[in-house]
């Protein structure tokens, strides 16, 4: 097994440092917060993620998981390095870089031995040669002070994406359908498959390629997904005009094995740190590269008018919207995650509340996130963690998030709360008919 370091305790760098170590791996998470490094130490995770807390409970008890705000002190006991810092979007879509180039930096002005620098935060295409580049300088700088013997500090750059999903990261890094290996050097790409060594031995499916194709691999995953998305949102919306009913349209193409079922259930719109970042900045890599990737940009346009339009569906239904109150389900952009980046919770309800609705919205575990992302429209909005709390007088229900106990509502208690027995289930959770049976006005995605 390896010593490793993750520089960054943010999703995937605790994710992953939490998993190698549960692999057999000596891990050290670095991270410069030292109030986060020092609660992880605590044993508090930082994030909402199930089943992380016991992964890292477990590791730490075994002495293979450690965490530090020293970088020395982690690349000093690590022959592997995973760079897994955020690379959040610039204004023109790119990708910014400034954390990476950081880390990187950081490392060549410490190593004195053979390392492997592991690009695993989400980069553009040729990431990896800048990384190199950017070793080289610092190392360079070393040796001319004489800091530093010519060739002491050797390395290797791989870069070996993260394919995690919010919810169930923990799951997908022990059960992953597929590891990337990018690098054109056998000695890192033999050691990266001794960091996986476990799963090697379950048979997962190794990807050996080059550093671009790997980076290339992950856009490309993601951007189709969005595409998968879009697409099916787009339909479900001539479905709504022609009669037909979404549900059983992505039934029979989904049972399609060219096509699968998987990202084929409409929706508000896909929102998260992954999918509108990563297709935004593919988009800038294409026309960087003169060459637009006019389905992706398109995705990306039908993604932003599918969350106005839900807004466009209640304002149809209700008429006037000033002066109504409306009870939102769900503010995170998926279940099982306390993210709301580009959540369409967000969009939905800025345009609510800009047309004089009150909002009382509830969610297992984004309020406090909703707190701040929303806190210019505070005096137009309420938090509740009993969802049924936050029905309480409403003119309707608006199901944006389908977390597990938004599945079985009563919909008796349900009647009495709200001012009117209106329910907008955006995610189609329910049925029209047994929504009518009770007595609701439904309005669904694609019905």
């Amino acid at each position: 097994m390896a010593s490793v370091a993750i520089i960054g305790t943010g999703y995937v760098g605790l994710v992953s440092g939490a998993c190698l170590a549960d692999f057999g791996n000596t891990v050290t998470c670095v991270d410069l917060d030292k109030n986060k490094i020092d609660l992880l130490k605590k044993g508090e995770i930082p994030i909402y993620e199930p089943g992380l807390a016991d992964v890292v409970t477990r590791n730490t008890a075994l002495n293979r998981l450690r965490f530090t705000d020293s970088l020395p002190e982690a690349a000093a006991k690590s022959e592997v390095i995973f760079i897994a810092v955020g690379t959040p979007p610039s204004e023109d879509g790119s990708a910014d870089l400034s954390y990476v180039e950081n880390a990187a930096r950081a490392i060549g002005r410490i190593i004195n031995s053979y390392k492997i620098i592991v690009d695993k935060s989400t980069v553009p295409i040729g990431t990896a040669g800048k990384v190199k580049r950017w070793l080289k300088e610092e190392i360079a700088k070393r040796v001319e002070c004489g800091d530093l013997k010519e060739g002491e500090a050797d390395f290797d750059v791989v870069s070996n994406p993260e394919f995690l999903r919010e919810g169930a990261a923990v799951q997908d890094f022990t059960h992953p359908d597929r590891i990337v290996i990018g690098t054109d050097k056998e000695r890192a790409r033999t050691i990266m498959k001794d960091v996986y060594r476990s799963l090697y031995l379950n048979e997962t499916p190794y990807i050996e390629t080059n550093p671009e194709s790997a980076e290339m691999i992950k856009y490309a995953a993601n951007a189709f997904l969005a595409v998968k998305i879009s697409f099916i949102n787009e339909i479900a919306n001539l479905c709504e005009k022609t009669g037909a009913d979404i549900r059983d349209v992505a039934k029979g193409i989904g049972r399609d094995g060219r096509i699968g079922g998987k990202f084929l259930h409409p929706g508000p719109g896909y929102g998260g740190s992954c999918f509108p970042k990563d297709t935004r900045a593919l988009v800038r890599t294409g026309r960087d590269a003169a060459f637009p990737l006019s389905i992706v940009e398109a995705a990306i346009l039908a993604n932003e008018e599918q969350k106005n339009r839900m807004v466009i569906k209640i304002e149809n239904a209700l008429g006037t919207l000033h002066g109504k109150t409306i009870a939102v389900l769900g503010l995170s952009f998926k279940p099982n995650t306390g993210d709301m980046r580009e959540a369409p919770s967000l969009t939905i309800i800025r345009a609510l509340t800009a047309k004089g609705v009150r909002v009382r919205a509830a969610d297992p575990a984004a309020i406090a996130e909703a707190k701040w992302r929303l806190k210019s429209i505070a005096a137009s909005i309420e938090f509740f963690e009993d969802e049924y709390e936050a029905m309480a007088a409403a003119d309707a229900l608006v199901i944006v998030t389908e977390w597990n106990q938004y599945r079985n509502l009563d919909f008796d208690r349900i009647k009495k709360l709200l001012s009117a027995p209106v329910l907008f289930d955006l995610r189609n959770i329910y049925t029209r008919k047994d929504m009518e049976e009770k007595g609701f006005s439904y309005h669904a995605v694609g019905q």
